[in-house]
């Protein structure tokens, strides 16, 4: 039995030419959704009558974000201050609606109650929330991704292991055809 060659180089050919068009790290295709970067900033949303606030923590610095709740429209020119733990903190103004408190250490892991107290002109608000403060988790997922350069490596590993067994297997054909030849000629 002979095996035809030419289909098999050219399988060989298609996938190794087929991962040059894989994308790498970076690269983008257009249709597909992104994927999630990892874990949420700790937040919460506190809203009254007259104002909305989002309070945002990263490490030390807590990003306050106020407008009003009739029509969503930056507060400008607002006083906050936060108490967090019983210690108070006045807000420094960034831009039209966002205003930022850096502490003095990250907190710990838990639920941290804040109390805002909000000034603009002659309306004041207080405004209440709680931070629920996680500690960053690992998963086996993220420990170990898989690169198109791994997945290459195990294509072109299955590719020799067929190629081995189709070489085996046609000379144990070979075999078997030389011993019926052999057994054809000797026959009376």
């Amino acid at each position: 039995m002979n095996f035809p060659k030419l289909p098999a180089a050219v399988f060989a050919a298609a996938l190794l030419l087929a991962s040059a068009t894989w994308a790498g790290p970076g690269h983008d295709h257009g249709d597909a959704a992104p994927a999630a970067g990892g874990q949420a900033l700790p937040r919460f949303s506190a809203v009254s009558e007259t104002f909305e606030l989002v309070v945002v923590l990263s490490g030390k610095q807590i990003t306050l974000y106020l407008d009003r709740f009739a029509d969503n429209s930056p507060v400008r020119g607002a006083q906050i201050e936060l108490e967090i733990g019983g210690a108070k903190f006045n807000a420094e103004k960034l831009g039209d609606d966002e205003y930022e408190v850096v502490l003095p250490e990250a907190p710990k892991p838990g639920v941290l109650p804040v109390t805002a107290t909000v000034t603009a002109g002659n309306e004041a608000d207080l405004l209440a929330g709680e931070l629920d403060i996680h500690e960053a988790a690992h998963t086996e997922e993220a420990a170990h991704a898989h690169s198109w350069t791994e997945y290459a490596g195990w294509a072109v590993a299955i590719i020799a292991v067929l190629a081995l067994l189709g070489w085996g297997g046609r000379r144990v054909m070979n075999a078997r055809s030389v011993r019926a030849g052999v057994a054809a000629s000797s026959a009376p």
